[in-house]
């Protein structure tokens, strides 16, 4: 189905009948990658899946966006959905839009589940900064061995070649919304949640790793967290079985 907001147009799914659930998926990812998570629920609740703008079928934002621009974006989805309480499930960069909702329209959200949440800034040690050092370095190398070539055109090649996964998948506008939105910290916000929050996360996420993870549950005022052992970025895939009984449980805690 679609439906435009802010002159994009967006496209989602709503399955079952109940209390409202909103599903948001991660960076570079799509309805699709949440579908587990929206056929889990649909027996209980009435359940939303949107392909966040720039992703999936839905169109790209016409300017740089930013996490608190894609939350309000949302917000205004889930106005014209008609939904007065919502449950949020936000995974990795769906979940860092979850916690700017949370934040902002706590009388809206009625509780939240963060799924190797997004939204805190990286330790940074010596070997990152290294790696910065010589990446710099290699792209001014780059730079001045292939003088003939316009600068644009270089630098695509340069970033598609050397850049980060996500950095190379991108492209136009959604490449200059990530570096926005991978250097914002969310950590202040986190204080000011209100509605119950369940933190679910893989022991061996590398993306955002378990200590993020740890640092939420800490600042999150009523919330826990559960550690899926062997379970990477994905958890609720890499453990799906688990990660139902959790879900299930923090949702439905009478059943």
């Amino acid at each position: 189905m679609k439906i435009t907001i802010e002159d994009i147009e967006l496209n989602y799914i709503c399955e079952g009948e109940g209390l409202d659930v909103l599903v948001l998926h991660g960076w570079g990812a799509n309805i699709e990658t949440v579908l587990p998570i929206v056929n889990l629920l649909k027996s209980d609740f009435k359940v939303y899946a949107l392909d966040l703008p720039g992703f999936g079928s839905s169109a790209e934002p016409k300017e740089v966006y930013g996490s608190c621009d894609y939350a309000k974006v949302v917000k205004q989805f889930i106005d014209q959905m008609e939904m007065e309480k919502v449950i949020l499930i936000g995974h990795s960069f769906g979940g860092k839009v979850s916690i700017w909702l949370g934040n902002l329209y706590p009388e809206i959200v009625d509780k939240i589940v963060l799924l190797d949440s997004a939204g805190l800034i990286p330790r940074r040690g010596l070997k990152y900064y290294i790696k910065v050092y010589c990446f710099k370095a290699l792209k001014a190398i780059y730079k001045g061995l292939f003088f003939w070539i316009d600068d644009d055109k270089k630098m695509k090649r340069f970033y598609k070649k050397f850049g980060s996964t996500d950095y190379k998948d991108a492209d136009g506008i959604m490449r200059r919304i990530l570096v926005k939105v991978v250097n914002e910290d969310l950590r202040p916000l986190l204080k000011d949640i209100k509605a119950p929050t369940l933190l679910i996360w893989g022991d061996r996420d590398t993306a955002t790793p378990l200590y993020m993870g740890k640092i939420m549950e800490e600042e999150i005022p009523d919330s826990g967290l559960v550690v899926l052992e062997g379970a990477g970025h994905y958890s609720y895939l890499d453990d799906f079985n688990r990660f139902s009984i959790i879900l299930r449980a923090f949702l439905l805690p009478n059943q």
